[in-house]
């Protein structure tokens, strides 16, 4: 299919999905209607960068946000590659040896979170990369040339919608199929700034505790950042990665 053809196909699918909602398009859209459109079960999106923490934006289902928030808690999984190296990072199955010695602890999570197979597309204009698209399938997939080209443009929309500023980031309702995880984002960037002043450290630092501490104790990040928001929840300078201190 001509690309233009491809791209004015996938934004009016999106702008379907936006005008259901009776809303502006937002990445919310985008996900939706990736899923529709392709073989897999869920998308999830997320907000990434080398200077600031990364942060989920939405997911349309509970299995999408799983790996999300896994990704990004543990550091490593497709979608973290796929950040890294600026390219496409297809798993058709998780199960494959591999990949398994490559994610190690990703994996088996996923595969538990009920996750076969994860495509992770970065987000890019130029040398802005904003954040990556993720796709999961409940079974193995291949996504043929036709399909990954769709992939490919939805993702390429997603990067113009996540960096145009007059456009909400989520815009999804909360208690829809589709979670807005606008706060979830603000309250993380707010703990981890919280955790500057209480440990002194810089604000990548503060994010790899507050990630620690979730990995270790096997709470969502989400719940953790709101406990040092509501101070329930403290760092002490002196504190080994995954340690804190909680108020009673």
């Amino acid at each position: 299919m001509v690309p233009e053809r491809r791209s004015a196909r996938i934004r009016m699918l999106v702008a379907e999905q936006a005008a259901r909602r009776g809303a502006r398009v937002g990445v919310v859209d985008v996900c939706t209607a990736a899923v529709a459109a392709l073989p897999v079960g869920g998308a999830g999106l997320s907000a990434m960068s080398k200077a600031a923490p990364s942060h989920p934006l939405c997911s349309t289902d509970d299995i999408s946000e799983q790996l999300e928030e896994l990704q990004l808690t543990l550091g490593e999984g497709p979608c973290v590659d796929a950040f890294l190296h600026g390219s496409a990072v297809l798993t058709p199955d998780l199960l494959t040896r591999d990949l398994q010695d490559r994610w190690m602890v990703f994996a088996e999570a996923a595969l538990e979170a009920g996750a076969r197979a994860v495509f992770a597309l970065p987000l890019q204009m130029g040398a802005i990369s904003p954040g990556v698209l993720d796709l999961y399938a409940d079974v193995p997939v291949r996504l043929d040339a036709e399909e990954l080209a769709d992939a490919l443009a939805f993702a390429d929309l997603a990067t113009w919608v996540l960096l145009d500023a007059r456009v909400d980031e989520t815009g999804g309702p909360r208690d829809g199929p589709v979670e807005d995880l606008g706060a979830y984002r603000a309250e993380i960037d707010q703990a981890s700034g919280m955790l500057t002043a209480q440990l002194g450290v810089g604000i990548e630092e503060a994010f790899v505790r507050l990630r620690a501490y979730a990995y270790a104790h096997g709470r969502r990040l989400a719940d953790v950042a709101a406990d040092v928001v509501a101070r329930q929840l403290r760092f002490p300078p002196d504190a080994e990665p995954g340690q804190a201190e909680e108020k009673t």
